[in-house]
């Protein structure tokens, strides 16, 4: 806990600098709000949060429509994103689930397994104590053919990500991850964009019959 601590503090040091100016991805956020104030969504669904990989899913809505789901991926954001933008993005929806995808961007730029999952732990426990009844979900960061070379790292992140979950009630981390790799362990060839890096409708369809059995249905 205290090294958690340690952390937030160094993170809340950080979002100063940010006051001085426009924080990142800052527009995007703005227009969710936008959208917000015209129609807000209704409460009591699941809240899919997270970085390209969601906002790229852009039938997600439309797929999970029965569920009530609220997508709010935006830019290719990382953990510290979604801590930063918290109050705008996870808590005015007052959800039933959140699903996060996240953590791939912060390995990609240069943070290491440990400090992802620590800025994973601080976002989890903003949410439970904000909204300690909502069930929380995380799905694995994905492998792909453009950051092969991170695999190790994002192997790392996910399975203490999954260790801390096992342990928490009302969550669950939906592995993706095996699912999108050939038997000699390398990402699919054939379910990426031409950036093989993002995911085609092959890509999604994995990520849909993994996900769709930890959504939690209304009563």
């Amino acid at each position: 806990m205290k090294k958690i601590s340690l952390i937030l503090i160094g993170f809340l040091i950080s979002l100063g600098a940010f006051a001085q100016q426009k924080a990142p991805f800052y527009n995007e956020i703005e227009a969710f709000k936008k959208a917000d104030s015209l129609k807000m969504p209704p409460k009591d669904g699941i809240l899919f949060i997270g970085s390209s990989s969601l906002r790229k899913w852009t039938d997600l809505e439309k797929v999970y429509k029965s569920y009530g789901a609220i997508n709010r991926g935006f830019g290719g954001s990382t953990l510290a994103n979604a801590i930063y933008y918290a109050d705008d993005i996870i808590f005015p929806y007052q959800p039933r689930q959140i699903v996060v995808y996240s953590g791939e961007n912060d390995i990609a730029e240069g943070a290491s397994p440990e400090v992802t999952f620590d800025r994973f732990k601080i976002l989890f426990e903003l949410i439970r104590k904000k909204t300690p009844q909502v069930s929380i979900s995380f799905i694995a960061i994905k492998p792909s053919i453009s950051r092969e070379k991170m695999m190790p790292e994002m192997v790392y992140a996910n399975e203490l990500i999954k260790t801390f979950l096992s342990a928490q009630d009302n969550t669950s981390f939906i592995n993706v991850y095996p699912l999108m790799l050939k038997d000699n362990g390398r990402p699919m060839d054939d379910i990426f964009l031409d950036d093989n890096l993002h995911m085609n409708q092959k890509g999604y369809d994995i990520w849909i019959k993994a996900i769709t059995p930890y959504l939690i249905k209304t009563k």
